[in-house]
């Protein structure tokens, strides 16, 4: 059960790679920047295009794992299941939801996620890119 649960927590934090993220250190420090990797081994995480807690800029930085007390994102995730549920509506019974790897399979052949069709060619991936691109330009991501 417990490796359960170090997949899940470390599938988490790989969903915030390329977000911008949040980490606070041991001392108080804070870094806001995109998040660019992290060693799973000892948490030590990369941001790029960073700013500290007095907003100097730092183009790249490396924190030790050992004094990561916090990392947290004001961004909002993607309603993938929302997304899932307006296609359902479009092919009736053709729409599955894989959470685990935040993928949405069209008609067994049309690969979707949040940033767009991953995989499917002709009028039916053009028609779920369509709902996709409605999905989002009204603000449900």
């Amino acid at each position: 059960m417990a490796n359960v649960g170090r997949t899940m927590f470390f599938g988490e934090l790989s969903r915030l790679l390329r977000k911008k993220i949040t980490v606070v250190t041991m001392d108080g420090k804070g870094f806001t920047g995109i998040f660019d990797g992290y060693n799973p081994e000892t948490m030590s995480l990369c941001l790029t295009d960073a700013a500290d807690e007095k907003g100097n800029t730092i183009n790249k930085v490396f924190l030790n794992g050992n004094v990561v007390t916090q990392i947290y994102t004001t961004e909002k995730p993607f309603d993938l299941k929302g997304l899932a549920e307006r296609l359902e509506k479009v092919f009736p019974r053709m729409v599955r939801l894989y959470e685990d790897v935040r993928v949405i399979v069209v008609m067994d052949r049309i690969r979707v996620n949040e940033t767009g069709i991953l995989e499917g060619t002709g009028p039916a991936a053009e028609r779920v890119q369509r709902v996709y691109d409605e999905f989002t330009r009204r603000g449900r991501s």
